[in-house]
């Protein structure tokens, strides 16, 4: 594999049982890159470990004063240079390419699971894990995983250069192989505890990503309450902790350093010893011991690669911990998460939800009153299908008889569009934002229009630095922050609109923008979404009496249906909810809203439809 060639046209499946598992996985997916780089690590360090054998060569051919033995000597120098000099470039190259492929593939795979599981996967997993894992985690987890195949070059290296001299010469040789494995078996006690401290270094980084992703979320909020300075001390205390955890791991690094220096350094102060009390009493060339000094300097280069890997796996292991615990969630279904169709048809009819008894009519509006936000919330992605797996033993979702969670996950999406509360706007232009799968039958100017979207054209074309200020070349800053509330909720909308799914689900459209705005989205909501099926989640008395349909849910379950006026009259809940009483009671006798009960919905005035306005006079959020 090589890096022009990402990304990948699949990622593959994931082995999720452990970290360490995972790392294994990612090891044997690019095998083919781990053996490269494992051949030229051997070329390029084993060219460096024959240099002292030369170099002894060359002091014996000196003190024999044989010109000949000068020149073989300098003809493998060059050769061996040679060899190192491409072993080294190679070895870098197919090392970075290990790395950056390992990790654009766990990128990948995360993007296919936050893909998969949508809005459910903040609800299992901290918002901040998720940042975490896919920002600095990839990163360490490509470390490790390319780490292995110049660890596995060091270790063969080692091997053979200790066999060699043992060989070569067996006092020294023994000498200087109970030397390294000192050397390995003094650092492996220390190993577990480092590693305990870079998970918690890990974990507090986590936690200050998380809290500084909802402080710059949240930044408009806090600024309007005037809590910026408290959420900044928050964040100072956190990335204080990460910095206190940081030096404890470094601590704990230094101390395996300095372990290592001074055994490298006893371990050449003995064969130096050795060496000399062997050449003194004549058992040993000057050459010879030239050679063995030699091998024992070039060891200390492959002992420096143990202590990399083992630092590598340390802060890689709970970097793949997290990242396994996010690619392990999964949506209930039997097809796979990227595929596409496969052939299902999408289907067709009426939409229920059996764990809250709501049914939707096909081709209908259907409004859906919650007294509780979050429960709207919950239940409007259960349509969806996006929840699923959220809650073990939940029933699924059925459209027109087929369960939802069953479905591909392309083909349940392209059946049913869910549009949230909080919608998000990517950067680009107003046509860009525009450009999503459709059926063509609703155009972006006819979709603008019905979500009121008047006053935000001209905004754009205002801002817009090209002449003649075309709203539709106007450039969207990220999330659409450079737009009040009520015209990010409108822009989604009319994106939806666009997109004319078979079921459009909206979980409170119109709840930023001002009656009179909504008045007019629901008119021309019910004309542009005629024939299609349509679910609005909202206790607006101006959208409940436009719908065909009204379905009160209390504690999880629908506890009336009806029309929006005929559940006025013989709901109290219902009418508490719509009204704003909390207490439940309001009179049922002469209420306005009875008034007119033969009309069709949408009939009758506006102002007289509700006991008590939904809004007084709600303006758009302009902060």
């Amino acid at each position: 594999m090589r890096i022009s060639d990402l990304p990948y046209p699949d990622p593959g499946d994931p082995d999720v049982r452990s970290g360490f598992r995972f790392l294994v996985w990612l090891w044997r997916a690019q095998a083919g890159g781990q053996l490269k780089s494992l051949a030229w690590g051997i070329l390029q360090m084993g060219a460096v470990a024959s240099f002292p054998v030369v170099v002894g060569m060359a002091v014996e051919g000196a003190a024999a004063g044989s010109g000949e033995r000068l020149a073989a000597v300098g003809a493998l120098v060059m050769a061996l240079g040679l060899a190192v000099m491409v072993g080294d470039t190679m070895l870098h190259r197919t090392a970075v390419t290990n790395w950056i492929t390992a990790a654009a593939r766990v990128q990948q795979l995360l993007a296919r699971r936050t893909s998969e599981l949508g809005a459910a996967l903040t609800r299992r997993v901290a918002a901040g894990e998720v940042v975490a894992v896919s920002t600095g985690d990839i990163e360490k987890i490509g470390w490790f995983v390319e780490s292995v195949s110049r660890f596995g070059a060091a270790l063969l290296s080692t091997i053979g250069v200790c066999t060699a001299l043992t060989v070569y010469e067996p006092l020294l040789g023994g000498v200087v192989t109970l030397g390294v494995v000192v050397l390995v078996l003094a650092v492996l006690p220390l190993l577990p505890p480092a590693t305990r401290r870079a998970d918690v270094q890990r974990a507090k980084a986590g936690r200050a990503t998380e809290l500084a992703a909802d402080t710059v979320a949240g930044l408009r909020v806090l600024r309007g309450i005037g809590g910026e300075e408290l959420f900044l001390d928050r964040y100072r205390q956190a990335s204080q902790e990460v910095r206190r955890a940081a030096v404890h791991t470094a601590r704990m690094w230094s101390l395996i350093d300095a372990v290592q220096v001074v055994l490298q350094g006893l371990l050449l102060l003995s064969v130096v010893w050795t060496g000399t009390r062997m050449a003194v009493d004549g058992r040993v060339g000057v050459g010879e011991l030239v050679t063995v000094y030699g091998a024992v300097t070039f060891l200390l280069f492959p002992l420096r690669l143990f202590q990399e890997v083992a630092m590598a796996y340390s802060f890689s292991k709970p970097s793949a911990r997290r990242a396994a615990r996010v690619l392990a969630l999964r949506r209930q279904t039997g097809e796979s998460p990227a595929g596409g169709t496969g052939g299902v048809r999408e289907p067709h009819g009426d939409l229920y939800d059996p764990a809250s008894g709501l049914l939707v009519p096909a081709g209908a509006l259907t409004a859906v009153v919650c007294g509780d936000p979050d429960a709207a919330g919950r239940l409007a992605e259960r349509l969806g299908g996006h929840g699923a797996g959220s809650v073990p033993g939940e029933p699924s979702v059925l459209l027109g008889g087929v369960p939802l969670d069953g479905l591909p996950l392309a083909t349940a999406r392209t059946a049913v569009l869910v549009q949230d509360k909080d919608p998000v706007l990517l950067s680009g232009t107003l046509e860009e934002l525009l450009d999503v799968p459709s059926s063509g039958a609703v155009p972006p100017r006819r979709a603008l229009e019905a979500a009121q979207c008047g006053d935000v054209l001209d905004a754009l074309a205002r801002a817009s630095a090209e002449p003649g200020g075309d709203p539709m070349r106007a450039r969207i800053t990220e999330r659409g922050r450079s737009l009040s509330g009520g015209q990010r909720q409108r822009l989604a909308l009319a994106r939806s609109l666009v997109a004319d799914p078979q079921v459009l689900v909206l979980d409170e459209p119109t709840s930023a923008v001002d009656s009179h705005t909504e008045a007019r989205i629901a008119g021309a909501l019910r004309r542009v979404r005629a024939g299609r099926t349509t679910v609005v989640f909202s206790s607006s008395p101006l959208l409940l009496d436009r719908a065909d349909r009204v379905a009160f849910v209390r504690d999880g379950a629908v506890a009336a249906t009806g029309t929006h006026r005929d559940l006025l009259a013989r709901e109290p809940a219902y009418r508490a909810v719509v009204t704003r009483d909390t207490g439940g009671t309001a009179d049922t006798t002469g209420a306005p809203g009875t008034a007119g009960a033969d009309e069709a919905p949408g009939d009758g005035p506006v102002a007289a439809e509700a006991p008590v306005p939904h809004r007084h006079e709600q303006m758009e959020e302009t902060a």
